[in-house]
């Protein structure tokens, strides 16, 4: 539990099966388990194993990311032949003698599982805990690697209250509204340190440290020790919220932006992302939530706004936006997976929270042009999926490197992606140009009504996307209408044309004629 693998920012432990020698063993586990984290009683971890009643859908319900059980305890069933790819922990707590078996019970970890630690954060590796030495008996690595705990998403956004609630305690912060906030922040922490069961064994190891803390008066002024002493023995025992992942992520960007406010630090890459945020909002208008924070979303947007925000103004569009950023595409959600204390910089005394001049909104300035001047030879073509030549290749980058801003502008702000698949990117595909590339499928009568549903949504995704990574044919919304290949299996001629037209598409936005 604190030192296997974790998804949801760390905050849920990930699948695990348990090896148990017979039934006696695993259900001595489970009551086991059960005591030690009362909080998880009744379906965190289950025995399966062929006396369970309904084992199969048991199975079902632990090969599902979303439902419990997280621990699986095994006696022979999970051993081999069951592939369930968001399994991250393996429990060997039985001798295994056959080598074949041994080896095919770690094969239950090596699945790949796309997307499984959040937007972009692929599987990529797996832990094994062996109690029962068969790493040595089988000489395989014996000595193994030494397993650490992680800091949570619920512990990193605790300490960040802790911070905040420290640096409020300044003389300069002694007015009424600062007041106030920092004792709204000390009122959700205590109501979390008070949600701790002393009951629980994790809590009992740190007791004396929860009930200094769980004194009220102790808050009146936090010492650097009294803060060390919190993230040390408190922070890792606050049990997660049962709250939205991503509105979480946001959280805890808006409270590195606050606190960085406070210390007069430089976030301006925190500060960037949430008018990334709000670009990628602005965009989705037609969903009613969207259209109540209108306001907000368009003000963060300004440079004004981070020119003069004070830390209520940052806090209301925390409570603003949080709530909002499940609306946003995949892509655009990666950025709430990096660690944002790390991009808070020192600045001198007096400096600016954020550098309007590195930012200059490059990317605004981009779009802006790009969208203005759509009949301009180079960005027509490929607005029109025609290829360009090596003169407008370089009068593209004379337009984005020289005149809206340097090349270093460009790779802060759009990394390595081409400028030709950039531009394509950001104009899109001519709507009639589009449903020319599909033309013999769109006209077609022998596609049902589901083929060309599926057709159509790969339209509007060029006239919107401008590219398309084939791998979002797997995604909403072209998951719901089904998989080209059951749509197609009856003809698979017509799928494997219609990849050849995207990728074409896809390679007319990079190919330079004569390069």
């Amino acid at each position: 539990m604190e030192k296997g693998i974790r998804v949801e920012g760390g905050d849920k432990l990930g699948k695990t099966i348990i090896f148990a020698k017979n039934h006696r063993h695993a259900e001595r586990i489970v009551e086991r388990f059960d005591q030690l984290f009362p909080e998880y009683k009744g379906g965190f971890a289950r025995v399966i194993d062929y006396s369970a009643n309904y084992y199969q859908t048991l199975i079902d319900d632990f090969s599902d990311r979303n439902k419990w059980p997280q621990i699986a305890v095994s006696v022979d069933m999970l051993d081999t032949g069951v592939d369930i790819p968001e399994v991250v922990n393996l429990v060997f707590f039985k001798k295994v003698r056959s080598k074949s078996k041994f080896w095919q019970m770690i094969g239950r970890g090596t699945r790949l599982c796309k997307d499984l630690f959040g937007a972009g954060q692929d599987k990529t590796h797996f832990l094994i805990f062996d109690y029962c030495g068969n790493f040595e008996f089988f000489r395989e690595n014996p000595k193994g690697i030494e397993g650490k705990a992680v800091e949570s998403l619920t512990e990193r956004l605790f300490n960040a209250k802790i911070e905040i609630i420290k640096e409020l305690q300044h003389l300069q912060y002694q007015e009424e509204g600062y007041i106030s906030y920092r004792n709204e922040l000390i009122d959700e922490v205590l109501a979390e340190i008070n949600k701790l069961n002393e009951e629980n064994f994790r809590v009992r190891q740190h007791i004396q440290y929860v009930h200094k803390f769980k004194n009220r008066t102790k808050w009146d002024s936090l010492t650097a020790i009294d803060v060390n002493e919190i993230k040390e023995h408190i922070s890792p025992l606050i049990v997660p919220l049962n709250d939205d992942e991503l509105a979480k992520r946001f959280d805890l960007l808006m409270y590195t932006i606050e606190l960085a406010k406070l210390q007069t630090k430089n976030a301006t890459k925190p500060i960037r992302s949430v008018i990334r945020t709000a670009e990628a909002l602005s965009k989705l208008g037609s969903i009613p939530q969207v259209m109540e924070q209108k306001y907000i979303i368009e003000k963060v947007q300004t440079e004004e706004f981070w020119s003069e925000a004070d830390i209520f103004e940052l806090e209301a569009v925390r409570e603003a936006l949080r709530d909002l950023v499940k609306f946003l595409e995949k892509e655009t959600q990666k950025i709430y997976y990096t660690n944002f204390k790390d991009q808070v910089l020192e600045v001198k005394e007096n400096g600016p929270m954020f550098n309007v001049n590195d930012l200059k909104n490059y990317r605004k300035k981009v779009e802006h042009y790009l969208h203005e001047h759509r009949d301009q030879m180079a960005i027509y073509k490929l607005r029109n999926n025609k290829k360009l030549t090596v003169q407008d290749l370089k009068t593209l980058e004379h337009i984005l490197w020289n005149e809206l801003g340097t090349q270093e502008d460009y790779k802060r702000e759009f990394g390595d992606t081409p400028i030709t698949k950039l531009v394509r990117q950001i104009v899109g595909l001519d709507p009639q140009v589009a449903n020319e590339a599909f033309s013999e499928f769109l006209s077609s009568e022998r596609l049902n009504i589901q083929q060309s549903r599926f057709v159509k949504l790969i339209v509007d995704y060029f006239v919107k996307n401008g590219v398309m990574d084939k791998r979002v044919l797997q995604e909403e919304p072209f998951k719901t209408v089904g998989s080209i290949v059951e749509l197609f299996k009856d003809n698979m001629d017509d799928a494997r044309k219609i990849i050849s037209i995207i990728d074409e598409i896809n390679r007319n936005s990079e190919d330079i004629v004569g390069a």
